[in-house]
């Protein structure tokens, strides 16, 4: 009679939580097409571009407020929804709050 080996079982309270993203190969697990990231990043980079404007600045306190990120808030919610992993939520926080500061210098928005 041919013994029958057993393979070693992984129960899910001794995996790592870096099993999210690599099989149990090690190969990386790719959950989302190239296609759809770049379309996201090219999304998200034109509404952190987005500011609204205004014409009469506004002064509250020694404060004079002439621009406000529309777009910038718009993205941030957008990716709180649509991303699910917190490493890919950084990468997306740290690229629209770098957009929205290079943004602030352009005159790039919508004029009230």
């Amino acid at each position: 009679m041919a013994s029958v080996k057993q393979k070693n079982r992984t129960y899910a309270r001794n995996r790592s939580k870096s099993s999210d993203f690599f099989s149990r190969k090690g190969n990386e697990r790719i959950y989302e097409k190239e296609s759809a990231f770049f379309f996201k990043l090219v999304i998200f980079i034109l509404l952190s571009a987005l500011w609204l404007r205004l014409e009469n600045p506004i002064s509250i306190g020694p404060l004079s407020v002439q621009a406000f990120p529309l777009g910038l808030i718009v993205a941030l919610l957008l990716v709180v929804k649509l991303e699910k992993y917190q490493f890919n939520r950084k990468i997306w926080y740290a690229t629209l709050i770098l957009m929205a500061i290079l943004t602030s210098f352009t005159p790039v928005g919508i004029m009230v």
